[in-house]
C-alpha cells in the first residue's frame, strides 16, 4: 500500500540520542527517508573523534521491512506522557510518519530494562525500548554492510 514505483509514500523513521556533556555535543542519528535514503550521524568529541555522516540508499524490500518492524511493534499505540524525561545523562527520540499517522516520542537514555521497569509506564516503555533495540540493530547492520564502520 505505500509503496509506488519503488518510493515508500508516507513513511518516514528518524531516532536520535545523545546529551551536552564534558566532550560538547555527543550524539547518534540515524533516519529512514520515504525515497530510500538512510542517513547516518554520530558525534563524539572523546579523544577529539570527529562527526561521522554518512548516506547511502537502500532498496523498497529494505524500507518495507522497517515499515513492517515498526508496524508490528505497535508503537503507535503508545503515549510518552508518563515516560522519563531527558535529564543531563542524555535523551532520546523517535519519529515516525507511517501513512496518516505521525508520532513522535521523546525520553531519557534507557540504560536497561530496570530503567523501564521502574517507570511510570513500563509496558508503553518497554514497546518503545524494544523497537528501538531493533531498528538500531537493523540500521547498524546496514551502515556497517556498506560503509565498513563501526558505528557503536
Amino acid at each position: 500500500r505505500l509503496e509506488r514505483a519503488g518510493i515508500m509514500e508516507d513513511f518516514y523513521v528518524r531516532y536520535y540520542v545523545g546529551h551536552k556533556g564534558k566532550f560538547g555535543h555527543e550524539f547518534l542519528e540515524f533516519e529512514f527517508r520515504p525515497d530510500g535514503k538512510l542517513r547516518y550521524a554520530n558525534n563524539s568529541n572523546y579523544k577529539n573523534d570527529k562527526l561521522i555522516r554518512k548516506e547511502m540508499y537502500v532498496s523498497p524490500e529494505i524500507l518495507a521491512e522497517v515499515a513492517r518492524i515498526v508496524k508490528e511493534s505497535e508503537v503507535m499505540k503508545e503515549d510518552d506522557r508518563d515516560w522519563p524525561e531527558g535529564d543531563r545523562v542524555g535523551s532520546q527520540e523517535l519519529e515516525i510518519v507511517c501513512g496518516d499517522e505521525h508520532c513522535s516520542f521523546t525520553t531519557a537514555k534507557i540504560g536497561s530494562l530496570l530503567d523501564v521497569q521502574s517507570s511510570k509506564d513500563p509496558e508503553g516503555l518497554r514497546v518503545f525500548y524494544y523497537l528501538v533495540q531493533d531498528l538500531k540493530c537493523f540500521a547498524f547492520s546496514l551502515i556497517n554492510l556498506h560503509m565498513k564502520i563501526k558505528p557503536i
